[in-house]
């Protein structure tokens, strides 16, 4: 939701005030010219100094400001509702849109460039734009609105051959949902993979405990990653989790690395005896499946609502099992014979 959370006094204290709509006078809600600090969530909100949307306008985008540069002067509150996704202003150098232009799509010093205080009048395409006297958003400054179109500064805005710096309004973050549609999932490879070996031979006639511990624990792991759409409108730094199951809530950001390695202990129950005369095997084993599932991304901003799809994939090794086995060693007397007898080294007379 789209708010704004205003506080008398600096650093969030004292009195306040919590708004989701254009308040077009404070003073009706008794809160008039004593703001001091201030909270945004999602749109950027504009700050004026008289009432009724009048007056110095001052921008304030998603997060949190502590202190406000004209403290216990804003009368008025306004909710940027635009799309602010895609903006776009052309500028002109002389009056009617006439002369040179030059479009502009992000933040752009113009005093690093040859259209420095040449502005006389434009027309803005998309997006809310804030425009400054000096460079590095210095000076006085004013706002360009969607679809405005102003013939001449000079006229208007007394602004004219003045603006060396612009930008345009940052949209509020979207809020994503992710659900995994299980029912599509792709089980991709399968394979056990052995872990560990244990060997017991027990060659007397009555039964032996095995050496080793009855029970050991063994690292399981679970590699998982998120992969979005090559048409993803979603922006760099936005976060977001997808739910698996209960335990495993993964959380993915857009620009980093969007995988993670999850790693458990597990302990295997071994057999605890065994019997006369055998020889005991144990393999403990790791099943390892590779699976991707469709995500459907639910993203709400600016009270619009979109769908994109994704990609959940992971490598679960979280199956850990014991396989054992019994082999019967050969009866004593045939071992014996076996080993009995002699047999005589030719050239040498010598036996063995």
């Amino acid at each position: 939701m789209n708010r704004i959370t205003v506080y008398e006094r600096a650093n969030f204290e004292g009195l306040s005030r919590e708004f989701t709509c254009d308040v077009p006078d404070l003073h009706e809600m008794d809160f008039g010219d004593c703001i001091a600090s201030l909270k945004v969530v999602g749109q950027p909100w504009i700050a004026y100094t008289d009432p009724k949307y009048e007056g110095e306008p001052h921008a304030f985008e998603e997060g949190e400001y502590p202190s406000v540069g004209r403290p216990n002067s804003f009368s008025a509150l306004r909710l940027v509702h635009h799309d602010l996704g895609d903006p776009q202003i052309t500028l002109y150098e002389r009056p009617n849109f006439q002369g040179a232009c030059k479009v502009v799509t992000e933040e752009t010093n113009l005093a690093y460039g040859y259209f420095n205080d040449r502005v006389a009048s434009h027309v803005v395409q998309r997006g809310v734009w804030l425009l400054y006297q000096h460079p590095s958003r210095g000076g006085w400054h004013c706002l360009a609105w969607p679809g405005e179109r102003l013939a001449d500064y000079k006229l208007e805005l007394n602004f004219q051959a003045r603006l060396s710096h612009l930008r345009p309004l940052r949209p509020g973050r979207p809020l994503v949902s992710a659900r995994l549609l299980w029912e599509q999932k792709r089980v991709e490879e399968e394979r056990e993979v052995l872990v560990d070996e244990i060997e017991g031979v027990n060659e007397t006639e009555s039964e032996q405990t095995l050496a080793a511990s009855s029970s050991r624990e063994y690292v399981t792991t679970l590699w998982q990653s998120f992969h979005f759409s090559n048409a993803t409108s979603l922006k760099a730094g936005l976060s977001f989790t997808v739910t698996v199951e209960a335990s495993n809530i993964f959380t993915v950001q857009k620009g980093r690395s969007e995988s993670s390695t999850r790693r458990e202990r597990v302990e295997v129950q071994l057999p605890a005896k065994i019997p006369p005369r055998t020889a005991l095997s144990i393999q403990v084993l790791r099943k390892e499946v590779t699976l991707s599932v469709p995500v459907l991304l639910t993203i709400t901003q600016n009270e619009a609502v979109r769908t994109e799809m994704g990609e959940y994939r992971s490598v679960s090794g979280t199956n850990i099992s014991a396989r054992y086995s019994l082999k019967p060693l050969p009866a004593a007397g045939r071992e014996k014979a076996a080993t009995k007898g002699t047999e005589t080294i030719p050239g040498t007379g010598k036996e063995l």
